[in-house]
């Protein structure tokens, strides 16, 4: 069993920025991919932004040039570092990793994020 703990939410202004951190309870050298997920308000939970292992990270188009993926030195963290949020980026982030083995999917607990003035 992988535990995803999320942290680094909050209430931010339209312009400013967050960042979001994932530790996993296992080293992300057995993962394939680490992600980021959003849900919105009254909509489909949507990919934001994957890290394959060893691989480019791809972003949605609404949040390219904005957010950033990255992996901790620690090689069990995975960071979202985003900027210029607007308000259509309030949602639910979750943290989302893939097993190497089995491809099972682990979810964090979900951490909210409101961008409002």
């Amino acid at each position: 069993q992988v535990q995803l703990v999320e942290s680094g939410g909050g209430l931010v202004q339209p312009g400013g920025s967050l960042r979001l951190s994932c530790v996993a309870s296992r080293s992300s050298f057995a993962f394939s991919a680490m992600a980021w997920y959003r849900q919105g308000p009254g909509k489909q939970r949507e990919l934001v932004a994957l890290l394959p292992s060893g691989g480019r990270a791809n972003y949605a188009d609404s949040v390219k040039g904005r957010f950033t993926i990255s992996s901790g030195n620690a090689k069990n963290t995975v960071y979202l570092q985003m900027g210029s949020l607007k308000p259509e980026d309030t949602a639910v982030y979750y943290c989302n990793a893939v097993t190497y083995i089995g491809d099972l999917n682990y979810w964090g607990q979900g951490n909210q994020v409101t961008v409002s003035s």
